[in-house]
């Protein structure tokens, strides 16, 4: 659509916003699976340092964030069930295209990490790999939702400010 100072507007329709959510998500899951798949084949064998106290080391966290409610996997997949219907909704309402790919990145992340506790053999475990060694170990599905919602924050504290 075009204005009438003759600027392009970007369509923001809820349909438009999940089009674009549904891209991040799509993008976020194959990279979080790629790079799990990539830490279960090599890792297996032993750590990989990196730089400074940073390694690559595979491990399983059947738990939530920081390894919070271990061995609750139930309970964490329907939460995670209940926050992705949750999130889909937000998208739809979302009021920007930037507010959607935000909402994109957590839902990629919270679908990445129940990926794990569906398809893969660990009892519900979800594949953690980046280890810093002083802050519990994570993946990309883990940064993508911290990421988001550090972003999500911040645009709604600064909604207002907008001219």
């Amino acid at each position: 659509m075009v204005t009438e100072d003759g600027h392009h507007e970007v369509d923001s329709t809820g349909p438009a916003r999940l089009a674009v959510a549904l891209g991040v998500v799509s993008a976020v899951v194959l990279v979080d699976q790629l790079t799990k798949w990539w830490a279960v084949d090599r890792l297996t064998t032993g750590t990989v340092h990196v730089v400074w106290r940073l390694d690559f080391s595979l491990s399983y966290n059947t738990g939530s964030a920081f390894s919070l409610f271990q061995g609750d996997t139930g309970i964490l997949v329907v939460v995670a069930v209940v926050l992705v219907a949750v999130l889909l909704v937000m998208v739809w309402r979302a009021a920007t295209l930037g507010r959607a790919v935000i909402l994109g990145l957590i839902l990629g992340g919270a679908l990445g990490n129940l990926c794990d506790r569906f398809f893969r053999g660990e009892h519900g475990a979800v594949v953690d790999y980046v280890d810093f060694h002083f802050f519990p170990s994570f993946n990309v599905a883990d940064s993508c939702i911290t990421v988001g919602c550090i972003l999500l924050i911040l645009s709604i504290l600064f909604e207002g400010r907008r001219a």
